[in-house]
């Protein structure tokens, strides 16, 4: 069959998804609840596109082509669409993307990411990314005035981390090890222009927190994990999104990460209820409550069954 494709006629296979069709054309839609091969059902909204006959928006990913039908992909209706989408799930999602202490550092020292090689106990990593921001054997912090701990968000639950005093106690127990080479960088990569925020602390979380967060330097690691593979601030950045326009909503408590086994790891607060890892899983993974109080939840018993490939299909940082 033939359908129209931003005026383009296209051969569609009989079965397939107007998504898939457009793929094999060469056109992008973006997606995040569809994944090829995947189980799926459309819920994101973010593959949106127009049917220029009925002047409908229809999600791309469930929809099947049918004779002489055509479609627009990129005008404004269909933008508009995705992009409130977006913004809609990003009032769901509590994450930082950066920590805010990285970002503010005037060296570019990753600090979220040498605190945790501090917590970890591996000194001479952490003063690798030392090395690689600041020209040693000068480090200076010494003249600095610390922004890194003024936007702290241990700060926010009860003290702020002495990082400046982590940094020199890491340079006075590594600086006579010699560094032959730097295979890593110290400065902040090139990042996307959205950054996600996790928004306020409420009291209950500030109290979890203080109780579960036992690490060396007290750093509650708010960078997120899976940021580099994440579709939702990939997307965010390519519409131009910098902050969502709707306050963050999440009823989900932040910073709660179940332990599932085989080195994976699942965060609720940033999960967006695509139903990948529900549909793609066998006794695994599955929805609890409805409406706006809806979760994405793996009970403990069905912890064995997830295995690492899941990982793959999920399009922001919360299963990783």
């Amino acid at each position: 069959m033939t359908v129209i494709l931003n005026n383009k006629l296209i051969e569609a296979t009989e079965g397939e998804s107007l998504i898939e069709t457009a793929y094999r054309a060469g056109i992008e839609i973006p997606s995040l609840c569809y994944s090829k091969g995947a189980k799926h059902k459309s819920s994101c909204m973010i593959c949106a596109v127009k049917d220029c006959k009925s002047g409908q928006i229809i999600p791309s990913c469930t929809t099947l082509p049918v004779e002489g039908m055509k479609i627009d992909t990129n005008c404004d209706e269909v933008i508009q669409t995705r992009t409130l989408s977006l913004e809609l799930l990003l009032s769901d999602h509590r994450a930082d993307c950066e920590a805010p202490c990285s970002l503010v550092c005037p060296n570019g020292l990753d600090i979220e990411r040498m605190l945790a090689r501090y917590d970890s106990g591996d000194m001479a990593s952490a003063f690798q990314l030392l090395a690689a921001a600041f020209p040693l054997p000068e480090i200076k912090c010494t003249t600095c005035k610390v922004p890194c701990e003024k936007v702290c968000r241990r700060g926010t639950v009860d003290k702020s981390v002495a990082i400046r005093t982590i940094i020199e106690e890491i340079y006075d127990k590594q600086h006579l090890t010699p560094v032959a080479s730097i295979n890593d960088n110290g400065k902040t990569d090139e990042k996307p222009p959205f950054l996600s925020r996790l928004g306020r602390f409420t009291d209950a979380e500030k109290e979890r927190l203080k109780m579960t967060v036992k690490t060396n330097s007290r750093c509650l690691h708010c960078a997120c994990t899976g940021q580099k593979g994440c579709k939702l601030r990939l997307y965010a950045a390519k519409m131009g999104i910098k902050r969502s326009r709707y306050e963050v909503s999440s009823v989900v408590f932040v910073m709660e990460k179940q332990k599932i086994g085989n080195g994976l790891w699942f965060e609720p607060a940033k999960c967006i209820k695509c139903g990948l890892c529900v549909y793609n899983s066998d006794n695994g993974f599955t929805f609890s409550d409805r409406g706006f109080k809806m979760r994405v939840v793996l009970p403990e018993e069905n912890a064995s069954n997830i295995n690492i490939a899941l990982a793959e299909l999920c399009p922001t940082g919360a299963l990783y």
